[in-house]
């Protein structure tokens, strides 16, 4: 047996279209957006009498997406420290590989973000940078150099 693809990396957010415009300015695409009313949710995520709205972006022409979950009920726990250092332990950041970092990045700060160091070149090979988006959201860019 084995794994088929990874299909989404699940974040849950306060402000779903704030997240959902950082998300669509990186350039990935808005697939749908609504109430989850599937019952079901609720005994795989292991809570009851849940209420919220999902989003779900994708890469374009590839594989990969990026599921927003806002819940109304029962509410969101925000994290200590609410912006955790890159040691912590735990999910810390999803990478993107992108044509020209320059310009994601400047696409991204008109939406919140900001470089959490510097965009730097490791060997010959990419130029990579963190950029912490709405709510501490941290995503990699990564640009392959030819």
């Amino acid at each position: 047996m084995a794994i088929q693809r990874l299909d989404n990396v699940l974040i849950v957010v306060d402000d779903l279209e704030a997240v959902i415009a950082f998300f669509v300015n990186l350039g990935m695409e808005l697939e749908g957006k609504g109430p989850l009313d599937w019952r079901g949710a609720e005994r795989v995520i292991g809570l009851e009498d849940v209420q919220q709205d999902v989003a779900m972006l994708r890469v374009p022409n590839g594989p990969g997406r990026v599921e927003l979950a806002k819940f109304h009920r029962p509410k969101a726990i925000t994290p200590e420290p609410e912006e955790p250092p890159a040691n912590t332990l735990g999910l810390r950041r999803v990478m993107f590989a992108v044509d020209d970092i320059e310009d994601s990045v400047a696409r991204l700060r008109a939406h919140g973000g900001e470089l959490v160091g510097e965009i730097e070149q490791y060997e010959s090979v990419y130029r990579l940078c963190y950029v912490r988006g709405p709510e501490g959201i941290v995503v990699g860019l990564a640009e392959q150099l030819s």
